[in-house]
């Protein structure tokens, strides 16, 4: 802990530096899938800062555990000296030391929140042991996607394109596999140390879905995912359910609902839902009440993800957008014709004319759907999280949810 302080006026020099930079980088990671979340910063801190004095816990710092760590302290001094690039370690970075409270999902908290309402009342010493692994079990969950998070934001440089000119982006790629990689092995080695192969069961199966979805669709050069061409089927339900078994592919490219659900199942919901299953299980409740938490929080996640698609669509910013996003999904399903243009560029996305393909996409029906697929899901976990009961806790989380 020697050199946190100093730890942390590295980080926050090296992001402060990049704030400052011009984005001109075609090279940039642009439309990855996006899990930030940006409701109104006032209310959603004053619903956040409430919470976290119900779990007694300050999750808005669950990370500093090892931002403060003497191994991560040399991955940050080097992060330095890529400051002053686009790469996408960088935003990510920022969104790290700079959420606020608004810009993370906080899913550690909803763990926190979800294990209060249901621990059952024992002796102090099992109640204290059962409460310290349940708070592990959100950390590691939040460790686990910025890792996650991290991974994806690596550039793809062609091999014969590499040379001086691109040291500096291979040097940030190498900078981001390490600073990944740390903290997938921390979370694991902290999952380990529970001693729970159940509990490990479930987190891995959740691993195993971020990993099947990052081979999921057709990419493009960087990486980057493209919608499935629309389909005409009429069956455009996703059925989510708690069993271990892969998430079903089958017939999701091209309906949107059903893609756009697969999609985020594979980016993080699948995690989610199992972080909160996981606190249940800890807890030493039921199966039928592990597969309820389960389900609220992969629908949580859900209605999150299309609340954070929503504010791109409708903010009066220039906001990037992922191609892969409810809107535009459902705008290529109304509109075919709009898939050309993707198609056309699907080599390397960064050339498509974002605010051309929003302006159409604006035409049709696509953001009255994506407010629907919010509503709907929203409702859902709401559902979900009253099965809990009635207390301070559920309602704390009630309040997260439609703080919207």
């Amino acid at each position: 802990m020697k050199m946190s302080y100093t730890l942390m006026r590295h980080l926050r020099r090296t992001v402060l530096l990049s704030h400052q930079i011009r984005v001109e980088s075609t090279m940039t990671n642009v439309t990855q899938e996006d899990f930030v979340f940006r409701p109104p910063i006032a209310q959603w801190g004053k619903v956040i800062r409430e919470a976290e004095k119900i779990v007694g816990y300050p999750t808005s710092f669950m990370n500093l555990r090892w931002l403060l760590s003497d191994e991560f302290a040399n991955m940050a001094m080097h992060l330095r000296k890529v400051a002053d690039t686009n790469h996408p370690i960088i935003k990510t970075a920022k969104t790290v030391l700079y959420n606020e409270h608004n810009n993370l999902q906080p899913w550690g908290l909803i763990i926190l929140l979800l294990s209060k309402a249901i621990n059952p009342s024992t002796s102090q010493l099992q109640t204290n042991t059962v409460v310290e692994q349940q708070r592990i079990l959100a950390e590691l969950t939040e460790m686990i996607r910025t890792g996650h998070y991290v991974h994806r934001g690596l550039l793809n440089i062609p091999i014969e394109e590499r040379g001086k000119n691109t040291d500096t982006e291979m040097f940030a790629n190498k900078i981001a596999i390490l600073i990944g990689d740390y903290l997938l092995v921390t979370a694991n080695g902290m999952l380990a140390r529970l001693k729970n192969q159940d509990l490990s069961y479930l987190i891995s199966t959740a691993l195993r879905d971020m990993s099947e979805g990052e081979f999921y669709g057709q990419r493009d050069k960087q990486n980057m995912p493209l919608p499935g061409r629309p389909s005409t089927k009429s069956n455009d339900n996703f059925i989510i359910n708690s069993d271990t078994l892969p998430l079903d592919v089958t017939d999701c490219a091209g309906s949107p609902v059903k893609e756009w659900t697969l999609r985020t199942l594979y980016n993080g919901g699948s995690l989610f839902g199992r972080g909160c299953q996981g606190a249940l299980l800890l807890a030493g409740q039921k199966l039928e009440q592990q597969e309820i938490a389960y389900l609220f929080g992969c629908h949580l996640c859900l209605a999150w993800q299309a609340a954070s698609e929503l504010q791109k669509f409708t903010s009066t910013n220039k906001e990037n957008y992922s191609l892969v996003s409810a809107p535009v999904l459902f705008a290529l399903n109304e509109n075919p014709d709009l898939y050309k243009s993707i198609e056309k560029e699907k080599s390397n996305i960064t050339r498509i004319d974002l605010e051309a393909l929003k302006f159409s996409i604006l035409k049709t029906d696509a953001v009255e759907r994506t407010k629907l697929l919010y509503v709907e899901n929203a409702k859902k976990a709401e559902e979900y999280v009253e099965m809990f009961g009635d207390s301070e806790s559920i309602n704390a989380i009630k309040r997260l949810i439609k703080t919207l």
